[in-house]
């Protein structure tokens, strides 16, 4: 650990974060798992958060989605202060996040059109016919028009990840999270999953937060890199200045040479599930 300031590209006055986390720590019992993490992501940007199995990122996403309490700091997204908002609002906040979980996240017993029209049945007050079309709409986005019948055990590897976005963009919303999207894909296809989630975001104007250690995937998409490792923020830039960061932990990660941290996932998940509940 260090406590060395990380290196940051300051936000322009005028553009209120949409996600701003300030001072956050983290712990699971004795662990510390993030370590006063500061981030503020601007309106209509891709910020990828990067680092290797272990090093907390996943931990972030946690926090931004409100799953999460902190141990100390702060999380607001769009405006509020997760910690300090009631389950229902928590909710109404939620309707303005997308998540496209790593794996795709589908509910195997229901059609891929199903899985994508389920935010808007428990959301909305759409009729049947109205959410049906704007499946099919979400579909064609994604590039997976006519593929409402098909169950996900059916789909594709790629068309999963697609199938995800779909859902995940079902009601509009203000803000996209992606955990792991190219992951487990052969370069073609991710490279294809890259450049639909940049579509998306020009099309909706949405923020998107991209979870991954994919280097490749993430210096084709992101407008700027937070970098976290062992639950601390080396940098938060753009791509460039992220290859050129003198900081010897950033490049033993850019040149594959991090050491994960031995956790056991076993009682990591069992905490973490305790947690949560």
């Amino acid at each position: 650990m260090t406590d060395r300031a990380p290196h940051t590209t300051p936000l322009p006055v005028a553009d209120a974060p949409v996600i701003s986390v300030e001072h956050l720590t983290t712990h699971y019992g004795e662990m510390r798992v993030l370590n006063d993490v500061s981030l503020s992501v601007r309106p209509g940007e891709v910020m990828v958060i990067m680092g290797a199995s272990g090093s907390g990122k996943s931990t972030l996403l946690y926090h931004l989605l409100g799953l999460l309490p902190p141990t100390s700091g702060t999380v607001r997204i769009l405006d509020n202060d997760i910690a300090e908002l009631s389950q229902p609002d928590l909710t109404k906040l939620r309707c303005r996040m997308g998540v496209a979980f790593q794996g795709g996240a589908l509910f195997s017993s229901m059609t891929v059109g199903e899985n994508i029209m389920l935010p808007l049945q428990e959301h909305t007050d759409l009729d049947e016919a109205t959410m049906r079309i704007m499946v099919r709409m979400k579909m064609e986005v994604v590039n997976l028009a006519g593929a409402e019948e098909r169950m996900p055990a059916q789909l594709s590897g790629g068309m999963t990840k697609r199938a995800a976005l779909a859902r995940a963009i079902a009601m509009d919303p203000s803000i996209l999270f992606c955990d792991e999207p190219s992951a487990g894909l052969d370069p073609i296809v991710a490279s294809a999953i890259d450049r639909l989630i940049l579509d998306l975001r020009a099309a909706f104007g949405m923020t998107v937060v991209v979870v991954t250690h994919e280097l490749e995937s993430a210096f084709a998409i992101a407008d700027r890199i937070c970098v976290i490792d062992r639950g601390e923020v080396l940098i938060v830039d753009t791509v460039d200045n992220v290859r050129a960061c003198p900081d010897r932990r950033v490049q033993d990660l850019l040149n594959r040479r991090v050491q994960v941290p031995e956790i056991d996932p076993d009682a990591y998940l069992e905490r973490l599930t305790g947690d949560l509940l």
